[in-house]
Parts: C-alpha cells; structure tokens; sequence
C-alpha cells in the first residue's frame, strides 16, 4: 500500500480540485488502452448470494477473482543510471471481458500520480500469468481498471455498501507484503461508513469511504473488502500511520460511476467551478463566528469562471449543488462528477448570515 496515512489535503490541493477540474486522471499513453465498448458486470444487478456458512467458504468463492498485480518501472538515479523498481498490489476481476479493478498508485512509477508503471503482470489464482494493459486511471478517487486477455475468468458479484450496517463482519483479500503461498486473508468488521479520505500528495480525495478493523498491509491495496455473502463492498486502499485498526476502503457505491466511465472513455471528465476553497469544520466556524459548521468556503473566485459569472464571491459558503447537500470537501468533488460541463444547477450559499441562491452554468 503506497499510501500509509490520511492526511488532510492543503489549501494547494483543494484548489487542483476545485479550479482544476477538467479531466480527473489521464488516459495513458505508455500502455495501450483497448477499445471498450461493454458495460462492466460491477454496475450490473446480480442476485444476492446466501450468506457463506464459514470465513473459509467465503474465501473460496471469492479466490478465483482476486489477483496478483505485479508493476515494474526503472527510474534514474542521481547519476543517470536506471534503477529497475516494483511494486505489488491486488485487484478483483469484475467481468468476463478481462477488466480488473484496483487502485491507481498500485500501476504507476515510483514517486509519481499517474505515470503509468513500464509493465504489469497480473497472476491469476490458478498461476496463469498475463500482462495487462491500463484501460483508464483517476487520480482524484485512486481508482484503475485493467483489462488482460485471458479465458475463463469468475467476475465477483458486486454488492451494496449503503445497504451495510456499522459493525457487520467484513473480509479482505490480498496480497500483504507479497508473502508467498498467495493472498492473505483478515477479518474485522465495519467500523464507520462515510469517511472522507483525504491524501495530499496527489490530491486524492474519497467520499463516503468504509473505515474497518480488518487488518490492512503494504499489498492489500486495490483488494476487495468482502460482505458475509460475498459481495464485494470495498476497495481496499489505505491505513493511517501509527495506527491500529484503522484502515479504509473505496465504497463500491462511489467505485461503479468512475469505472464505468474508465472503460467507456478511459477518462473522469468533471465539472469545473473555477474557485479556490477551503473546508469549513466545526472549530474553524466557532473560532470566525460562521453562520454554518459545514460546507466549503470560497478563498478565490477565479474571474470569468462559471463561478464568478454567477455572481459568487470569496468568504461565500457552498452548502449545496443541485440536490447535493456539500458537507465536505469530498462532496463538491462528487458533485463536479455527477455534474459537467454544460449543466444549469442551483447552488445554495452563505453570504454572511444570509443563505442565498445562484444559478451556475457548469464548465
């Protein structure tokens, strides 16, 4: 796992979100992405499995979908020679068309947010080995689908993470340390629903993340956190640093919009505001005396931006888009996914002491 803490994102990050927002993640270049045309089996409805009768039952069905993902890359070092480097982490098979998700920072070089690694190779349960390509990255919600060419393949059912409850058992797969002898297996349950991860050096933000006390290592990441029947619920993909039992995962309600649209276009394409924010929390509104503890704050308002023709200001509140309430950094950003370039949307806004309402043209 490339990342071992959550860390809140500075002021510099949230205005890559915010103002950024045109394209969240590149389609790569140094590995060729194949032309997709299917829907994956991860946003088709399945019949709900019964309950697995045992841990061990559990992780049998769920063995021939999980994956060893294997990224080489060289990089110079300070005096110019190549030094070859690798990383490993884990991902699931979601159809019968090859695709696999898992996390970006598990395919990309060293010390970079989306540079494609030189190769992968993914080994199948079985120890059949391929090599894949990279259909499409998001940087912002650390996501990554995959495709191999590969036959007889067992796509895992996907499940509901809204449906879950706070404290229902919960299993993850993967491959921790890449200790031999294949995949580990932890078992915990879910701690919280709802977290924002938050990670400064590339700018990711996650919503609605499932926090668990399943144990996460260096290996798990990009592995799916299972439900009891064996539905996948979660993407496994960070720890927060000193630590012990606290881990989180990618809801898979917040994962099927964004791999959809890596396999259709390869791409996340975002709205774009054109400001500069900051979080409001509940300390930072007692200690100015704001008129809400949530939302996010307009430090700058970029001048021509969608946002500034619609007359909203610095020191506005955003608390919320169209239908989406904005609580957290993490819902602006969801809601810049839900809405592009284009949409007329209602945005609701402190200004002082006054609640107020502007109508946004999205770019």
């Amino acid at each position: 796992m490339r990342r071992t803490s959550v860390l809140a994102l500075s002021l510099f990050a949230l205005a890559i979100l915010s103002v950024g927002c045109g394209a969240g993640g590149a389609t790569p270049t140094a590995v060729p992405s194949p032309t997709a045309t299917a829907t994956p089996t991860i946003t088709s409805p399945k019949p709900s499995p019964e309950p697995a009768s045992s841990t061990a039952e559990l992780v049998e069905r769920l063995r021939p979908s999980v994956v060893h993902i294997l990224s080489e890359a060289a990089t110079l070092d300070v005096f110019g020679q190549l030094v070859p480097s690798q990383g490993v982490g884990t991902g699931f098979v979601i159809d019968e068309k090859g695709h696999i998700v898992t996390n970006n920072h598990v395919v990309v070089q060293p010390n970079t947010c989306d540079q494609p690694a030189r190769t992968i190779t993914i080994t199948l349960s079985d120890g059949r080995k391929f090599p894949a390509r990279i259909v499409g990255q998001d940087v912002p919600t650390d996501l990554a689908v995959l495709q191999i060419d590969a036959s007889n393949l067992i796509p895992v059912v996907p499940g509901d993470a809204m449906a879950v409850q706070v404290g229902e058992d919960v299993v993850a797969i993967g491959n921790a340390l890449n200790l031999p002898g294949g995949p580990t297996v932890t078992k915990g349950v879910v701690s919280a629903k709802d977290r924002l991860i938050e990670e400064e050096e590339c700018g990711v933000t996650i919503p609605g993340a499932i926090q668990t006390d399943a144990s996460i290592n260096p290996g798990n990441s990009g592995g799916p956190l299972v439900s009891t029947k064996g539905e996948v619920i979660g993407i496994t993909t960070a720890i927060i640093g000193g630590a012990e039992g606290i881990g989180f995962a990618i809801s898979i309600d917040t994962a099927r919009p964004i791999v959809q649209e890596l396999i259709e276009k390869g791409r996340i394409e975002r709205g774009f505001l054109g400001v500069t924010i900051v979080p409001i929390t509940p300390s930072l509104a007692e200690s100015f005396n704001l008129p809400v503890d949530h939302g996010v704050g307009l430090r700058a308002v970029q001048r021509g931006s969608p946002a500034d023709q619609a007359g909203l200001e610095p020191g506005d509140i955003i608390v919320k888009i169209a239908d989406i309430e904005i609580q957290t950094s993490g819902d602006l950003f969801r809601a810049l996914t839900v809405y592009r370039a284009g949409d007329r949307v209602q945005v609701e806004y402190y200004r002082g002491n006054d609640r107020n309402t502007a109508e946004v043209t999205i770019g």
